[in-house]
């Protein structure tokens, strides 16, 4: 992953999807993309906040969802 150029709107993505490689380039008309540190050479996303930052949202706000606690009956 990487944005284009120096170019904080843009994004190239090259990834290996098990019969070839795959291109993907994006721009954003409004707004930037927030990248997450690099740590060790390394730079970590879960699936739900790579969707976040390639729809421009701000990928720090992801977070795993609630599960649903049973209803309890009245008595």
């Amino acid at each position: 992953m990487r944005n284009v150029g120096g170019w904080p709107d843009r994004i190239k993505l090259v990834w290996w999807d098990g019969t070839g490689l795959c291109l993907m380039a994006k721009r954003l008309e409004d707004g930037r993309f927030r990248w997450p540190g690099i740590q060790d050479g390394v730079m970590r996303l879960t699936a739900a906040q790579l969707g976040a930052l390639l729809e421009g949202l701000d990928w720090r706000r992801v977070h795993a969802g609630r599960r649903p606690i049973a209803p309890q009956i009245a008595g």
